[in-house]
């Protein structure tokens, strides 16, 4: 694209690549904010066609709009929706906080395929203007926060949310196959009372469902679109019924449900919405994290360490180290997860900013809120496809612990007493004996006694 096109917007007149679909705004906003290389999500991209493409649909309807313009309009989107051109859309996340030059990187590709379509050269602006007809009935600071709720709504729904269900399901599968295999606990990373290895994975399994239960309730809150509230939640310049109308055209289109905002200014000055889906994604994240490690310590060996789990060989685990297994998958999700920890953060902060009637942080939350959702869902996908699922029990190894443990001396307490029980344990430990044999040593039961009393399966309540 070395031979340039000359485009005039209200600032004057420009250099825009011959051949580019897009126009002179988005060409000052690739020289004045050509920050790093973080660009506006596809996903977002996507929504905003199926937003443009209801906003013409809807401005016909209610006479605003020309049937020609309409079908000009529409034919672009439509285009888009099926090619996508992603080069179309080269701007930096880090440029105006309200998504402007987005919305008219937007606003020009719509309009120059459109006037294509009609037999005129890119950057005509005519039959369709970028601002008059593409963006007609909207400002940006209604459309790019609806943009950002579509955006999260569609990335839970189609992704998120089927990862975490697999996630589910395969826990309880494990919680089912390890119902019967009675393993040594352990709190503080010391040996505890006995459990099952299916006790272990419910509570895997239920924190995850308390994970799915507060994403889905803060996703609903996302259906709830501002669109309709143009430059500061008023409306002007927007015909009347426009929001109502334009909100059940986007959900047709995109087949989700979406209702407008019962109050557009709160959703325009702020992003209290998208912030507490961001913490519910941190808090899945410290169980996904909390998971991983547990995982990990009872994989880990697997002759040297506890070796409770047979992991995987998915890849060689060392260059040097020849026949090394290592928790990978643990690692990667766990990496996930300190990720999300600071996108969220910066959501947080942002979510914070902003004045009066407009946040000015929104390309940051909704860039960093779609990519917590996307490496949470593929993270999620690869843990269960090639680290839960293929995991299996090392049965002599966990026989061998509890065996071996001293805290099976806690169900004598209830018959000797807490200090004799502590005396067994510490004598045992001391003197190199089982339990049994510190007991029988100390004078404080018979063998026979001690049998009848310290009856792992007794201990659990299946």
């Amino acid at each position: 694209m070395n031979s340039k096109r000359k485009e005039s917007d209200s600032m004057g007149q420009i250099d825009v690549p011959k051949e580019a679909l897009y126009g002179a705004q988005t060409a000052r906003s690739l020289i004045h904010f050509h920050i790093g290389d973080d660009l506006m999500p596809v996903d977002l991209i996507k929504q905003y066609v199926f937003l443009k493409k209801a906003c013409a649909l809807t401005n016909w309807k209610l006479k605003k709009l020309s049937k020609a313009k309409k079908d000009l309009i529409v034919f672009a989107c439509d285009q888009l929706l099926k090619k996508h051109h992603t080069e179309a859309f080269p701007l930096f996340v880090y440029q105006t906080g309200s998504g402007t030059q987005t919305n008219m990187n937007v606003n020009e590709v719509i309009a120059n395929i459109a006037n294509k379509k009609a037999g005129k050269a890119f950057g005509s602006n005519t039959p369709i203007h970028p601002n008059d007809d593409v963006n007609m009935s909207q400002s940006t600071n209604d459309s790019f926060p609806s943009v950002m709720h579509m955006t999260a709504c569609h990335l839970v729904i189609e992704k998120l949310i089927p990862s975490l269900k697999n996630l589910i399901k395969a826990l309880k599968d494990k919680e089912k196959k390890f119902h019967t295999v009675i393993k040594i606990g352990r709190t503080h990373l010391m040996d505890a009372v006995p459990l099952t290895l299916g006790q272990e994975f419910s509570g895997y399994r239920a924190q995850m469902e308390d994970n799915l239960a507060r994403i889905e309730q803060a996703v609903n809150e996302l259906y709830y679109l501002p669109l309709g509230g143009s430059a500061v939640g008023t409306g002007i310049n927007t015909p009347k019924n426009f929001a109502s109308q334009v909100v059940r055209q986007i959900s047709l289109l995109t087949k989700m449900k979406y209702k407008p905002a019962s109050n557009r200014f709160s959703q325009m000055a702020a992003h209290d919405r998208l912030v507490h889906l961001s913490a519910s994604l941190k808090t899945l994240s410290a169980s996904l994290m909390k998971m991983s490690h547990d995982l990990a310590w009872m994989g880990s060996g697997p002759r040297c360490g506890l070796g409770e789990l047979i992991l995987p060989e998915n890849e060689p685990g060392s260059s040097i180290m020849p026949g090394k297994v290592n928790p990978t998958q643990c690692e990667a999700l766990c990496m996930v997860a300190a990720q999300v920890y600071g996108y969220d953060t910066a959501i947080a902060m942002a979510g914070a900013l902003g004045n009066f009637e407009l946040n000015v942080y929104k390309p940051l939350i909704i860039f960093n809120l779609t990519k917590s959702l996307l490496i949470l869902s593929d993270s999620m996908e690869a843990f269960t496809n090639y680290f839960l699922i293929p995991i299996k029990a090392n049965l002599p190894k966990i026989t061998q612990h509890l065996e071996d443990s001293l805290m099976l001396v806690t169900a004598l307490s209830p018959h000797i007493g807490y200090e004799k029980a502590s005396e067994i344990a510490h004598y045992a430990f001391i003197h190199q004996l089982s339990l049994k044999e510190a007991s029988i040593k100390l004078n404080y039961l018979s063998e026979k006694e001690f049998d009848s009393l310290v009856d792992v399966r007794k201990m659990i309540r299946f």
